[in-house]
C-alpha cells in the first residue's frame, strides 16, 4: 500500500474522522488486522483560522506546501488535504512537490455525476460556499451547484466555526440544518453536498431530506483506491 501524506489539524475534529476512515476503509479491503499506511502533518487550527479571517490565503498555501514537501520527504507517497475549506490553497500544494494530489471536488463531483445528479445543495463554511474555487470545482464537472441564501450562509458558517470544530453538536443546530437543506430541495437541489468535513457530525442518510454526499468519506474512498492501486 502507498503511504497516504495528510496535511490535517484544520480542524482536529475532521482530521479524526479522516483517520479512522481511511483505516477503516483499508482493513475492509485488506482484510485481518491491515490499517492504512499514514504519515499526518497536523498544523496549529488557531494560527490557520487567524489567516482566515485576515485572508491570508498565500502565507497558508506556503505554510501548506512547505508540510506537503516535509510529507514527501518523510516517505509519502501522495498528498491528502483533509478539508474542504483549505482546498482554496490547492494550487500552491499541488505544485510543491510532485506526489499525486486528489482534490475533494473532483472525488465530490466524481460521485455525483455517477447518481446521475446535477443540482447539489452545498453546505460549507462561508469561504466554501461564497467564493468560486469549490463551486467552479464543480461546474467544471457539469454541476450546477444551489447555493444557500445570505441568512442561511451565515447560520451554517456559525454552527461549524462555533460548535462542530469543537466536537460540539446538538439538535438545535442539527434541525437549522435540516431546515435548509429542506428549503434548498424547494428551490431544484436534488442532492446535497456535505461540503465542510464537520458536517457530518450532523446530517446523514438518515435524517438529511436530500441525498447526502460526505466529502470526507468520499474523499477517503477514493484516497484508498489510489493508495491499493498498482
Amino acid at each position: 500500500m502507498k503511504t497516504i501524506g495528510i496535511l490535517g489539524g484544520m480542524s482536529p475534529e475532521s482530521t479524526a474522522t479522516y483517520y479512522k476512515t481511511l483505516n477503516r476503509l483499508t482493513n475492509q479491503r485488506l482484510g485481518g488486522y491491515a490499517s492504512a499506511k499514514i504519515l499526518l502533518h497536523s498544523v496549529n487550527f488557531a494560527a490557520t483560522h487567524a489567516a482566515q479571517i485576515s485572508g491570508d490565503w498565500a502565507g497558508i498555501g506556503q505554510d501548506l506546501a512547505e508540510a506537503a514537501v516535509g510529507l514527501q520527504k518523510a516517505g509519502a507517497d501522495m498528498i491528502l488535504l483533509a478539508t474542504n475549506t483549505m482546498h482554496k490553497c490547492a494550487p500552491a500544494i499541488a505544485a510543491a512537490t510532485d506526489l499525486p494530489f486528489l482534490h475533494i471536488g473532483d472525488a465530490c463531483a466524481d460521485r455525483l455525476t455517477e447518481d446521475g445528479r446535477q443540482y447539489p445543495a452545498l453546505l460549507g463554511t462561508a469561504f466554501t460556499m461564497e467564493e468560486n474555487f469549490y463551486t467552479d470545482r464543480l461546474a467544471a464537472h457539469g454541476l450546477s451547484p444551489v447555493i444557500p441564501d445570505a441568512v442561511q450562509r451565515t447560520d451554517i458558517h456559525a454552527i461549524i466555526f462555533d460548535e462542530l470544530v469543537h466536537g460540539v453538536t446538538s439538535d438545535t443546530s442539527r434541525a437549522r440544518y435540516i431546515e435548509i437543506v429542506t428549503d434548498l430541495a424547494s428551490k431544484g437541489a436534488d442532492s446535497v453536498i456535505l461540503g465542510c468535513t464537520e458536517i457530518g457530525m450532523l446530517l446523514n442518510k438518515d435524517n438529511s431530506p436530500l441525498p447526502p454526499y460526505d466529502t470526507a468519506l468520499i474523499h477517503c474512498g477514493a484516497v484508498v483506491e489510489a493508495a491499493l492501486s498498482a
